[in-house]
């Protein structure tokens, strides 16, 4: 079963440890001795030299390893009309420095008013080319799940006035989804990956009370309801546009925020989700075991394994990780054909990253890429 373009048997989620530098001029802005257009142009700088990174370490789907984001949502999302980030989301699972994500509000109508990764796809591009690498690589291009602007407010996140019927409000943030990823195939892009948490923390028997109780979720309809509102936002893309999801658990410094497997969401996941491939966490016991790969059907889609981890500088052992991917072979109806290998998540969620350094990420990349070969061939894209 011959992967579908864009997708590698060595692949990743897509964030990249972000330089001293832009660290540094984000600081600057807060501190007004910087501007935004300062940011942008070491931005640029940067992806470049990440680009080059990422093919000289055996890497053919290539992102920006989002250096333009402080968080993987909040700054894609907060450009879309009626959407705002105030205050935090408290829970018991805060990160040991007593970190709390900011929260998302629906404070009027969702509108997709302007293009929001185009320019960055195409300095992307531009980037592999003069990387000498046209045609030989992917851009990738990552962009929240729709999703994230509901689970964790829930109804009293989102304006009564604006949306008395949560029905229109889904219908309006699956449309905006649909202008951006048009957008997008217009430019020349032909693979978005969605980053999804709240499936995953629909696995997880803590976070599953809590929507019950604290907000009334129907936990039975509720995974119906997501599938539904991801398949209509990319419904209209073209036939040749590929569309992967990831779903993560958490991964703020290294530290994670929920557990579960997938059983809880697996159906809906496999065979109600229109999506060519799923990047599922899978880099220690949190994330379950792989028998609820066996609802997969048998051709048309993939998965990618994150059995290898971005939260730990370690290298992992060779044979234990062949291992484990042989073992989802096992419940994959399409054996190792249906079957990719990444790390669980990316290395830098937010722009503080994991707790480890650059050389040891390249050196797990460069792991990552050497087992795969021994899987699959040295051929990866097949």
């Amino acid at each position: 079963m011959s992967l579908p373009k864009g997708l590698y048997r060595a692949d990743h989620v897509g964030s990249f440890l972000r330089p001293k530098e832009i660290l540094a001029i984000r600081e600057q802005i807060v501190e007004k001795s910087a501007s935004q257009s300062d940011l942008r142009k070491a931005e640029d700088s940067h992806i470049s030299s990440l680009v080059k990174h990422e093919l000289d370490n055996g890497i053919r789907s290539i992102t920006d390893g989002e250096m333009r984001r402080a968080y993987f949502h909040l700054d894609y999302l907060q450009h879309l009309d009626g959407v705002k980030v105030e205050g935090q989301i408290i829970s018991p699972s805060m990160h040991k420095s007593g970190f709390a994500p900011p929260k998302l509000v629906i404070t009027g109508k969702v509108k997709h008013a302007q293009p929001i990764q185009v320019d960055d796809f195409k300095h992307l591009e531009k980037c592999i080319d003069e990387a000498g690498m046209k045609g030989q690589a992917t851009t990738k291009v990552c962009i929240p799940s729709p999703t994230m602007c509901h689970f964790r407010g829930g109804r009293e996140s989102i304006n009564k006035e604006a949306y008395p019927d949560l029905d229109v409000f889904f219908d309006d943030l699956a449309k905006a989804y649909q202008d951006e990823i048009q957008a997008l195939y217009d430019a020349g892009a032909r693979f978005v990956q969605l980053d999804d948490t709240n499936l995953a923390y629909l696995c997880d028997p803590q976070m599953r009370k809590a929507a019950a109780e604290e907000r009334g979720e129907d936990l039975e309809a509720l995974p119906h309801k997501y599938a539904a509102l991801i398949n209509k936002a990319i419904s209209k893309r073209p036939k040749d546009m590929k569309i992967g999801i990831h779903l993560c658990r958490g991964n703020y410094r290294s530290q994670w925020f929920a557990s579960g497997g997938y059983e809880p969401v697996s159906k809906v996941l496999f065979q109600e989700l229109d999506v060519d491939a799923y990047f599922l966490e899978y880099d220690d016991a949190r994330s379950g075991d792989f028998s609820p790969l066996r609802h997969l059907p048998k051709s048309g889609k993939w998965v990618v394994l994150g059995v290898m981890s971005s939260k730990k500088s370690e290298l992992e052992d060779e044979q234990t990780i062949i291992k484990r991917v042989k073992e989802a072979a096992e419940f994959a109806p399409g054996g190792l054909d249906q079957l990719c290998l990444s790390h669980q998540c990316g290395f830098s969620s937010t722009m503080e990253g994991n707790e480890l350094s650059e050389e040891q990420q390249w050196a797990k990349v460069r792991s990552m890429v050497t087992i795969a070969k021994k899987i699959w061939g040295d051929d990866l894209s097949k």
